[in-house]
């Protein structure tokens, strides 16, 4: 079960992970973009300032020729976060469906061009949405937040591998969607 006034807390930093899982341009790594998105208490900060710290470190060419090796042309790397998971096309083509209703539903247009479980679209949502208020919220978000997981997971075991400056990133990212989670015996204690 997802803590919905968490995930709302930590909107800034979801437009922030999509907008570094995008193509890079130089916008994407100026210091107003970290320092709106993170403060210490942030749950990923240290791995998102690692991550930051070493794009820092490399020019905006060789972060542009690392994202493209990286989630371009890897099936284990890929964006796609049902690509791996979900191996029947029949079950990947009804939770695409299902997400990309799910963003309908809460008035995000996605791109004809793109498919529901592209993690940037996935963060843009989050980002973006406003879902405060209402019933659908808690199931909806709960989805969405566990296909990120499912997917995330093996993306950052193979990021790790190549020892890509995106695992830092992805880390962050996991860190931060676990900080929402409310265990189930929790939520039972609390009834």
């Amino acid at each position: 079960m997802i803590n919905l006034n968490a995930l709302y807390q930590l909107k800034e930093s979801f437009g922030f992970f999509s907008n570094q899982l995008t193509y890079p341009e130089k916008l994407d790594f100026h210091p107003k973009a970290f320092e709106k998105a993170f403060n210490e208490q942030h749950p990923g900060y240290e791995e998102v300032q690692q991550y930051w710290t070493n794009m820092h470190d490399i020019s905006l060419d060789d972060i542009q020729e690392v994202y493209t090796r990286t989630f371009d042309f890897e099936k284990k790397t890929t964006l796609y976060m049902t690509y791996n998971k979900l191996t029947e096309q029949k079950e990947r083509g009804q939770m695409l469906a299902r997400l990309k209703v799910l963003y309908e539903m809460f008035g995000l247009e996605m791109p004809k061009s793109e498919l529901s479980d592209f993690l940037p679209l996935m963060l843009e949502f989050l980002y973006a949405a406003e879902w405060r208020g209402d019933s659908r919220a808690q199931e909806s978000l709960t989805l969405v937040v566990m296909v990120i997981e499912d997917g995330t997971f093996e993306l950052l075991r193979a990021l790790g591998e190549q020892n890509s400056p995106y695992f830092h990133l992805i880390k962050a990212l996991r860190e931060t969607l676990k900080s929402c989670v409310v265990e189930q015996e929790k939520v039972t204690n609390c009834d």
